[in-house]
């Protein structure tokens, strides 16, 4: 074979083999982040975001960044209405209530910053009968206790969300509830089917 048409095949064919190296790895991307991220769009918006938040926000929204203690307890809070045979709009109630109650928290007794005898992630009260200390700081007993005072609520899924929230928690604070309306209709649209 002539050199010259020697050089030039083995030139292409190691341009060829040192391209697809470096093309390889930047095409065929063998993480599975983008799968997950799609997935989690999918279920996202497999949720009717009208359902969520059915009256729209109220007011102005505020945001906090989540640690796994917090991300943990909207993951026990929506299990528990599910559980409980309720819809996703019971779920972005709860989680807005536990949003202004304790930021997501499970708060034990708090000493003399104690509002009364409040605890848990609904600062419920042993001494307003929504059970012992212990039941109301486990996560599924304190929805499970919210979600049966909302059932009790007439027409609270054609409330706006701080006024059904409310009925069920008496705060001395009855709109601040509102202010979280956003972030747990994300929460719930982000983890309902995770």
């Amino acid at each position: 074979m002539n050199s010259i048409l020697r050089k030039s095949i083995l030139g292409i064919a190691g341009l060829t083999v040192a391209g697809g190296l470096a093309a390889g790895p930047l095409n065929h991307d063998t993480s599975t982040t983008p799968v997950r991220d799609a997935a989690v769009t999918t279920q996202a918006a497999k949720l009717d975001t009208a359902a969520l938040i059915p009256h729209g926000v109220q007011g102005t929204q505020s945001h906090i960044d989540l640690n796994d203690e917090q991300t943990a307890n909207v993951k026990a809070i929506i299990a528990a209405t599910k559980k409980a045979g309720m819809d996703e709009r019971a779920a972005v109630v709860s989680i807005a209530t536990a949003l202004q109650e304790s930021k997501l928290e499970n708060l034990g007794h708090l000493g003399d910053r104690n509002d009364h005898d409040s605890q848990g992630l609904f600062q419920q009260r042993p001494s307003s009968g929504w059970g012992t200390v212990e039941q109301i700081t486990d996560p599924e007993y304190s929805t499970t206790a919210f979600l049966k005072g909302l059932k009790q609520v007439d027409g609270w899924r054609d409330m706006p969300l701080t006024k059904a929230a409310q009925t069920v928690q008496v705060s001395a604070y009855p709109d601040h509830y509102a202010q979280w309306e956003q972030q747990a209709a994300d929460l719930v649209a982000q983890h309902w089917n995770s």
